[in-house]
């Protein structure tokens, strides 16, 4: 028999034989399974071909592969596995802190619910009678069935929007003042000040704005008739542009003078909210518009203001809900007239507010149930105020903007 001669690394000198086969048929095998499938875990493959019990490749080549199972976020990718969701441990002070807020939650819109179902069912009988008219009419005779609150309600918006437009810009200035400009050995002088002015009683406000405020606004309110009046909320009925001898008694009693007195009530509550927020601004921010060459006004303008828009915002809403709900001071100056008024400088305004206190006293049962019908649209009046501005100022947080 002739012998058989071998090359290096055992191959058949005369061709690829019965051997040479196999080892490649060995090392294709063994290259494929050291390839892990996508998604598939080695020690499932090993497990299942170990103990035979697995699928075989005839079946599409899933041999060994968990079955998906769906987790707490609905159905995971083939192959992938579930994510968990992380549970941080609460212990017993975190869950009564939890509870402590939930109740208080609960307890102030149940508040709210109650006032508003209260006023709802005191009202009842009034707006049974008035129906919609009650929003159209502006006489107030509840006896004879002829009521209505456009007359007040029209003067509630109008002292609330002139009390706004001074407040505002003083309020910022004010606050801006107070975090950015102002030395820091007068800053906290500055900040008891305003505080101090929030404190001060309504009554108070009333006697300044009726005494001393009103006899020394009637020139600026003489000069606003005289060169705006023919813009209708600058127009005074009664007067002629530039008459010396016009009576100085047409301009006392208004909307303008006690939106005047209302927007030093307010300047507080919108300041303290303001200068909250515009200290709250980012250092780092600061310091690179300054890096930046910016100006101490320039980095106002650029950081400060956008960073607190939402703080303007809110503290604004807050003194318009303030506003509208003014009692006292406004009761004190203004003249009741139960007509639409809308000539902010001309004697003679109304509020809602100011209604209910005028009448209290001396109402019929049917006549409260029409001051409760008034007090009831000034309370959704003052919701609505409040929910617009929550909505405002969630789509500008404070900081989102910011241009640094």
């Amino acid at each position: 028999m002739a012998a058989t001669h071998h090359g290096p690394g055992g191959r058949n000198a005369d061709g690829p034989g019965p051997d040479r086969a196999e080892s490649e048929t060995s090392v294709s095998d063994r290259s494929e399974s050291d390839r892990p499938e996508s998604g598939r875990p080695e020690s499932g493959r090993s497990a299942s071909e170990g103990s035979g019990s697995g699928r075989s490749r005839s079946d599409g080549g899933q041999s060994g592969r968990p079955e998906p199972v769906e987790g707490p976020f609905g159905p995971p990718e083939s192959g992938e596995p579930s994510p968990r969701r992380p549970r941080a441990a609460r212990g017993f002070g975190d869950r009564v802190f939890r509870l402590q807020l939930t109740a208080t939650g609960v307890v102030v819109l149940a508040i709210m619910a109650a006032v508003g179902l209260f006023l709802l069912l005191r009202a009842g009988q009034a707006l049974r009678v008035a129906k919609f008219s009650f929003l159209t009419t502006a006489a107030w005779q509840p006896d004879v069935h002829n009521f209505g609150i456009a007359a007040v309600l029209t003067g509630t918006l109008l002292i609330a929007t002139v009390a706004v437009i001074i407040s505002v810009p003083l309020a910022i200035a004010t606050a801006l003042f107070i975090s950015d400009v102002a030395p820091r050995r007068l800053r906290r002088s500055l900040v008891t000040m305003v505080d101090l002015m929030a404190a001060v009683p309504s009554v108070v406000y009333g006697l300044w704005g009726l005494f001393l405020l009103q006899e020394n606004v009637i020139g600026l309110s003489r000069w606003l008739s005289d060169w705006f009046g023919w813009i209708p909320l600058f127009k005074v009925d009664g007067t002629q542009p530039g008459d010396p001898l016009a009576s100085a008694s047409v301009y006392t009693a208004s909307t303008f003078v006690a939106g005047i007195v209302v927007a030093l009530m307010v300047t507080p509550i919108q300041c303290s909210v303001m200068r909250e927020v515009f200290a709250q601004a980012p250092a780092g921010e600061r310091e690179g518009a300054y890096a930046l060459g910016a100006t101490r006004w320039g980095m106002i303008r650029a950081v400060v203001l956008p960073y607190g828009k939402g703080g303007i915002i809110g503290g604004t809403m807050l003194g318009l809900g303030r506003a509208l709900g003014e009692t006292i001071a406004v009761y004190m100056i203004i003249s009741p007239v139960f007509v639409i008024q809308p000539h902010v400088l001309q004697t003679g305004a109304n509020s809602v507010s100011a209604l209910i206190a005028l009448h209290y006293g001396d109402a019929s049962p049917f006549g409260m149930s029409a001051l409760m019908a008034a007090g009831l649209a000034l309370f959704v009046l003052t919701l609505a105020v409040n929910f617009t501005a929550s909505t405002i100022a969630a789509r500008s947080r404070s900081g989102a903007q910011s241009e640094a």
